[in-house]
C-alpha cells in the first residue's frame, strides 16, 4: 500500500510508551509528525528520537504532535528510552508505538520488499489537522534526518495553507514567498496591496504575509 498526498492517514490502536493509543483520537484537531524506525537500539534512530525530544517545544508551538514507531515491543522501547536519554541529553518526551505486528507498518506502507523485505522504512509522515498526508519523506537506514527541514516544511505548509502563496527553493520563514499563478492580478492586488516584484507574468514574487 503506498499513501498518496491528500489521503486521510489511516487510523489505528496499538500500544506505546504513554499507553493505548488510538491514532485519530490522540491527533484530534492538532497536526502530527508521525516517524517509524527499522527497529529498537538502531544507532542513527537513537540520535533522531532525542533530537526530537529535545525540539518537542518547537513542534508544540505549531500545533504539532510527535509520534515515533517501532517494530519492536514495548519492553524493548522503554530501556532503549534509557539509552536516548543517556546517549542524547534528552529523555522521551512523546509516545513511541510498539508496532511488533506490524498494523502501523503495512498500513502506512513502511515495507519495501526490494530494499529489505523484513525491516520497516524509516519515513517521515506530515499530517494535518483535517488527519490528511501532507508529505511523506523516506530515509535509507544510514542517514539521519533533518529536523530542520521538517520544521521548514510544517511553517511552509501552514504558511500557504492560509494565503494564496508558495514558497520557492530553500525558503525559510520570512523570506519572501510566490504569488500562486491561479490567483489574477487584480485578486491579487486586493490580497497584497503593497504590491509585488514581476519576474515573469507567472512568476510574482511578494514578501511573506504575517
Amino acid at each position: 500500500m503506498t499513501l498518496q498526498l491528500g489521503e486521510i492517514a489511516p487510523d489505528f490502536t496499538v500500544e506505546s510508551t504513554e499507553g493505548t493509543l488510538g491514532f485519530h483520537q490522540w491527533l484530534g484537531k492538532d497536526w502530527a509528525v508521525l516517524f517509524s524506525h527499522p527497529a529498537d537500539y538502531t544507532p542513527v534512530c537513537t540520535t533522531e528520537l532525542g533530537a526530537f525530544a529535545r525540539r518537542k517545544d518547537e513542534f508544540a508551538a505549531r500545533g504539532v504532535k510527535l509520534v515515533g514507531v517501532s517494530v519492536d515491543p514495548l519492553a524493548s522501547h522503554h530501556d532503549w528510552a534509557e539509552d536516548i536519554e543517556q546517549t542524547q541529553g534528552a529523555a522521551l518526551n512523546y509516545p513511541l508505538l510498539a508496532d511488533a505486528d506490524q498494523v502501523v507498518a503495512q498500513l502506512y506502507g513502511m515495507i519495501h520488499p526490494k530494499a529489505d523485505p523484513k525491516v520497516t522504512v524509516r519515513t517521515v509522515f506530515i499530517i494535518d489537522s483535517d488527519k490528511k498526508i501532507r508529505l511523506t519523506l523516506t530515509y535509507p537506514p544510514s542517514t539521519g534526518r533533518n529536523v530542520d527541514e521538517i520544521l521548514r516544511v510544517i511553517d511552509s505548509l501552514q504558511l500557504t495553507d492560509k494565503h494564496k502563496v508558495a514558497t520557492p527553493v530553500d525558503w525559510q520563514n520570512g523570506d519572501d514567498v510566490i504569488i500562486l499563478p491561479s490567483l489574477s492580478d487584480d485578486d491579487a492586488k486586493e490580497r497584497f496591496p503593497e504590491g509585488w516584484n514581476a519576474k515573469t507574468s507567472y512568476l510574482r514574487v511578494v514578501r511573506q504575509p504575517d
